[in-house]
């Protein structure tokens, strides 16, 4: 999730906690727990743009980060704030919930987490909610806002921790069952196609959870395409991409593409611009590709090293975008 959805959950979270007890400072605490896995931003300072990629969402997002930051939290803030009446059992409780909430809830996401990390680099990704999505930020956002109106109104306070909390937990359900349905659809239209593949991920195009973005393939090539839960046609329109693997027996810098197959789960092609290779990391979609389906991957990597790769991630995702790439998405999203 993007982080200002983190601090206002968190926010939330500390209120529903001991706002009574610590009043703005329980929100703040909750902000600072759900924040605190992404404190992995400050190896970006000093590592190279593959190492960079793994590091994130890596230990820092991991079942032992929580386990070990838990207590700290918890004897920090008990100490802090004495004399009071919670205990450190119930500090442990709290700060334990938030951060491990906030490593699940990046799973939803197609980034990926390292829960088992440093023991496992295997990466978990449900694929189920866009990293920015509005209607899964909104509620906690606006309860937020609602916190600074009703500042000293502690009974209002508690339904409004209840109101943001209580929807986000029901978007969250929602996305679960379009994820469920969209699956479903997807794997039906692939075996009447007779599309044989071996890897598939489906998961939401930006900032909705309507229109959703489908990848399936093998080590030879993969097939793209969009699906909307209110399409009417049974059939998806893929477009296929050859893998070109062919194309790396001329890379001598093994490591980095290492790194890159590794942080891709192999959902990639290489391609060729004019003297350059181009590595796709093809989960994350391409630029505006519900109207161009042969368009530019959002995630490219120059395999060469005179070449930018400064966020690299973000390169793309959004060129070209104005008004009329939002109304295309919108008529994408009601269906075909």
């Amino acid at each position: 999730m993007d982080s200002l959805t983190h601090v206002a959950l968190g926010a939330c979270m500390g209120e529903a906690f001991a706002g009574k007890t610590l009043g703005k400072k329980a929100m703040l605490w909750g902000a600072l727990a759900q924040s605190i896995p992404d404190i992995d931003f400050v190896a970006s300072f000093w590592m190279d743009t593959s190492s960079n990629l793994l590091a994130h969402r890596g230990f820092t997002h991991s079942f032992l980060f929580c386990i070990i930051i838990t207590p700290l939290f918890a004897l920090l803030a008990e100490y802090w704030h004495r004399p009071h009446n919670i205990s450190l059992k119930h500090w442990m409780l709290f700060f334990g919930s938030v951060i491990f909430i906030h490593i699940f809830l990046d799973a939803f996401n197609n980034y990926g987490v390292g829960w088992l990390e440093p023991f496992s680099h295997k990466r978990f990704s449900f694929n189920m909610i866009y990293v920015a999505d509005p209607l899964f930020s909104i509620w906690t956002g606006l309860a937020c806002l609602a916190f600074i109106y009703f500042r000293k109104n502690t009974i209002y306070r508690k339904r409004i921790w209840k109101f943001g909390l209580g929807f986000t937990a029901i978007y969250l359900l929602i996305c679960i069952g379009i994820k469920i349905k969209i699956d479903a659809d997807v794997k039906k239209s692939l075996l009447q196609q007779n599309i044989n593949y071996t890897q598939y991920l489906t998961t939401p195009a930006p900032f909705q959870n309507s229109l959703w973005y489908v990848v399936a393939g093998n080590e030879i090539g993969f097939y793209v395409g969009h699906k909307s839960i209110f399409d009417t046609k049974k059939t998806i329109d893929f477009t296929y991409f050859a893998r070109n693997n062919n194309l790396l027996e001329t890379i001598e810098d093994k490591e980095d593409l290492y790194k890159l197959k590794r942080f891709s789960q192999n959902f990639y092609t290489i391609e060729k611009w004019n003297d350059t290779l181009v590595f796709n990391d093809l989960r994350f979609g391409q630029i505006k590709g519900w109207e161009n389906p042969k368009g530019k991957f959002v995630f490219h990597y120059f395999l060469h090293k005179e070449y930018d790769n400064t966020l690299v991630v973000q390169r793309g995702r959004f060129v070209g975008w104005n008004e009329k790439t939002f109304a295309s998405l919108f008529e994408r999203m009601k269906g075909n």
